[in-house]
């Protein structure tokens, strides 16, 4: 008879009190490590943004300023309150904005959010409302689509700089008004980084530098370049110069040029003047007209217009670009008043469209001109470019598809505003109508004799440096009107027909900073943050079944986690022999 096999032995169970050692033991460790983790990460302070478009990182030239910014700074954000999810949104990216700003400016800079409406009364509210407006926080009655509902609230998109006793306020809703909604915050919170730090630039006490506006060629008055002037003295120093009484030396402690519609030539030793300042590193801005528009005569029954010679025709060659003697009619255009009756004894006016005054909302993602509002022209010619070494040629902004161009001499009658304009003549494309010109620039008096001398030039300066010009085929870009009854200056774009402010303030504030900006911060406008929107049809659709599945998943998952478990822990102890 064979023995019958012995039990198999089990396996030694540890006393209870060596187990509780142990894990007493590990969670002493873990607590060690995470100590140790905590001092180490204060230590050496690091994040990282895993984002694809980096959303979460500041610039370098924004680092920099924070980090080295001499005063306090506060600043206070009129975003918080009950909004729709696409409003929270901006409101929220602002927060995450000020936050990253906070971790480089340290205790320097703090924020705090204010609801504007959260006044116990209306009264009281509507005080608060009136306490903004004549601040100059102007409120916006923006609109969106929430869960197919219309939903509309009126907020005040602003935040407010303070830098010791000095204070700024800065537009948080920025973007292209004919833009959706939702796209036109998504560019506001791609802009936002640059409004607020660019505020904070403008509040820090610097070294202004010095702007010249050309005068002596019959360019607009004091009182049309008002708010041109006003904007840029925000930041800079602006003169009055003029080129035959400016020294040399008085020319080189300019940091920019402004030639503002001018309509008489340059002589040669203005043009020598002006050559010499940008080839030696000067900035420029050239705001000119080809053709000469006299509309006194267009009313009074038609006129020609012919190109004008301001004498700047081969220095722009040189540096290459040319503005040709033509102009440019677009369907997507601006106003004119007509007189179309008479009620009574008195004239009846109404404003039509206008196809020599195109409103222009095509540009290129340029920094000087990405996330732009429409910017309003009035005789605006078309712009090519030459072959030029070394210079780099950027279209910033072009008239729209529906363009005709008109070459030299053109016929102009107000009359013509009667009449709607015949598409199969508007098939020209978009027309480029702003260059941006960088690189280093060859002198227009290379191998000529100094004009007025003998004194002969060399093929290049050796005080030569590379410069940056922005050349735009329309004088009247920075020129603002005048209110008809107070005389007074109208802010620059502001159309009193359309009763509308188009761009052109801030596309002339964003070239000239960047032509001038040493530090790169103009470069955040370049910024860019993917919009991803989902399916709205599919979301209607589908969206019963995710909401099961929301609330259907977890519940599954933990029943499944909890069996699991179950039968671990049964075959765990039958291999002890309990059952």
């Amino acid at each position: 008879m064979e023995p019958t096999p012995a039990a198999p032995t089990p396996a030694p169970v540890a006393p209870a009190a060596s187990r509780k050692q142990s894990d007493l033991l590990r969670f002493g460790l873990i607590i060690l490590a995470l100590v140790v983790l905590n001092f180490v990460a204060q230590q050496f302070f690091f994040r990282l943004d895993l984002t694809e478009d980096k959303r979460y990182s500041m610039a370098p030239a924004t680092k920099q300023l924070l980090e080295t910014a001499p005063e306090p700074i506060t600043v206070t954000v009129y975003l918080a309150g009950d909004f729709p999810p696409a409003f929270r949104r901006l409101s929220q990216a602002t927060r995450e904005t000020l936050d990253e700003m906070q971790i480089h400016a340290g205790s320097k800079l703090r924020y705090v959010f204010v609801d504007p409406s959260a006044a116990s009364s209306e009264a009281d509210r509507n005080k608060e409302y009136q306490r903004l407006v004549q601040k100059g926080l102007r409120p916006t009655n923006l609109g969106a689509n929430e869960g197919g509902k219309r939903v509309e609230k009126i907020i005040f998109p602003w935040a407010t700089i303070t830098v010791g006793n000095r204070e700024e306020n800065v537009l948080l809703l920025r973007g292209n008004q004919a833009a959706p909604p939702d796209v036109r915050l998504n560019q506001s919170i791609e802009g936002l980084e640059y409004e607020l730090a660019s505020a904070i630039r403008r509040l820090e006490p610097s070294k202004r530098k010095l702007i010249g506006i050309v005068e002596g060629h019959g360019e607009p008055d004091n009182e049309h370049l008002y708010d041109l002037i006003g904007t840029l003295q925000r930041d800079y120093n602006v003169y009055r110069i003029d080129l035959n009484k400016v020294t040399e030396q008085n020319m080189k402690a300019l940091a920019a040029v402004i030639v503002a519609k001018p309509e008489r030539p340059y002589s040669d030793p203005e043009k020598y003047q002006l050559d010499k300042f940008i080839t030696e590193g000067g900035r420029a801005l050239f705001f000119v007209d080809a053709m000469r528009v006299n509309l006194d005569s267009a009313n009074r029954g038609g006129m020609l217009s012919f190109p004008q010679e301001l004498g700047l025709t081969d220095l722009l060659f040189t540096y290459g670009a040319r503005v040709n003697g033509d102009l440019i009619l677009d369907v997507n255009s601006g106003l004119i008043p007509m007189v179309t009756g008479m009620s009574g004894n008195k004239p009846q006016v109404e404003p039509m469209p206008w196809p020599f005054y195109p409103v222009v909302n095509n540009f290129s993602p340029h920094p000087i001109t990405r996330n732009l509002d429409a910017v309003y022209l009035k005789f605006v010619s078309s712009i090519d470019t030459v072959k030029a070494r070394g210079i780099r040629k950027t279209p910033l902004m072009f008239t729209s598809r529906y363009t005709r161009v008109l070459p030299a001499p053109v016929p102009i009658n107000l009359n013509d505003a009667r009449l709607p304009p015949d598409p199969k003549l508007y098939k020209s494309g978009p027309k480029p109508v702003g260059y941006l010109l960088e690189g280093q620039f060859r002198s227009l008096f290379a191998n000529r004799a100094k004009p007025g001398t003998t004194q002969f030039q060399p093929a290049q300066s050796p005080q030569a440096k590379p410069s940056k010009i922005l050349l735009i085929s329309d004088g009247d870009f920075v020129r603002n009107d005048l209110d008809p009854k107070t005389k007074r200056p109208l802010r620059l774009g502001f159309d009193r027909l359309a009763t509308t402010e188009f761009a052109n303030r801030e596309l002339t504030q964003n070239a000239v900073d960047y032509l001038l900006d040493e530090s790169g911060l103009i470069g955040v406008r370049g910024k860019q943050i993917t919009l991803r929107p989902l399916d709205k049809v599919k979301i209607n659709a589908e969206k019963r079944q995710w909401q099961l599945l929301n609330l259907g998943a977890p519940l599954a998952l933990l029943a499944v986690f909890g069996l699991v478990r179950a039968w671990l822990r049964k075959r765990k102890y039958a291999s002890f022999g309990v059952e």
